[in-house]
């Protein structure tokens, strides 16, 4: 009797250990884990990858990496686009615009973000600001290749009808682009409506034809201390 008693306690023991085993075996939780790049992982960092590569990629980028051509016209002028609608959006609405992708020259990039703000600050000053811009319209716009040592450069000119809210209003822009180590980029910028920011500290009728001029250290310190005034 008291072997029979022992056997069944170790036939018991046994029973119990080989659950437990297999209570383990199928808890998903002790299921191990396989580090490794399945197929749909690689597909997907190959294109994360892809992607960020893209970002780095300038926007405006020019037919050749030197000089400029004829097939460049339709990319700078859609650029030249981008610029008025961001600008007017930033001095009317208080939109945020990226200088980087349309401005190579430190000096312009400063100048013209002294125009949007203050410009902006008028129109708060005036409460202006509800009158919000829409959209833009281009009027008949000019494009000229114009040759020079440094692989030439565009002129634009381009008639602007800038839809408010609640009417509107239109001015003429001219844009001076070159091709920067093959990234088009505008060089010069300039509005001549009367009573325009560049009208009134750049000065008016002026010919626009110096791509080179926020090169020029003597001219941007004078300017300098004419936006010192506004």
């Amino acid at each position: 009797m008291t072997r029979f008693m022992m056997l069944f306690i170790a036939i018991g023991l046994v029973l119990v250990g080989c659950s437990q085993d297999q209570i383990k075996g199928n808890n998903p939780k002790e299921a191990p884990v396989v580090s490794g790049d399945s197929s749909a992982d690689r597909a997907l960092n190959t294109e994360v990858a892809r992607s960020a590569e893209q970002k780095l990629l300038p926007e405006y980028v020019a037919k050749n990496e030197s000089g400029l051509s004829d097939q460049d016209f339709e990319t700078a002028y859609e650029m030249c686009v981008k610029a008025l609608s961001d600008y007017y959006k930033a001095v009317w609405n208080g939109s945020d615009i990226e200088m980087d992708t349309l401005i190579e020259n430190d000096h312009l990039k400063q100048y013209t973000q002294q125009k949007i703000q203050s410009q902006y600050d008028v129109h708060i000053k005036h409460n202006l600001t509800d009158d919000l811009v829409q959209d833009i319209e281009i009027g008949a716009w000019e494009v000229e290749y114009k040759d020079d040592v440094n692989g030439g450069y565009l002129y634009f000119n381009l008639p602007v009808q800038i839809n408010m809210t609640v009417g509107g209003y239109g001015e003429v822009t001219e844009f001076l682009v070159r091709n920067v180590n093959g990234k088009l980029v505008i060089v010069d910028w300039y509005t001549g409506a009367k009573d325009s920011y560049d009208f009134m500290v750049r000065g008016a009728n002026l010919t626009i034809n110096n791509p080179d001029i926020w090169n020029d250290s003597e001219w941007v310190k004078k300017l300098d201390h004419m936006t010192d005034e506004f």
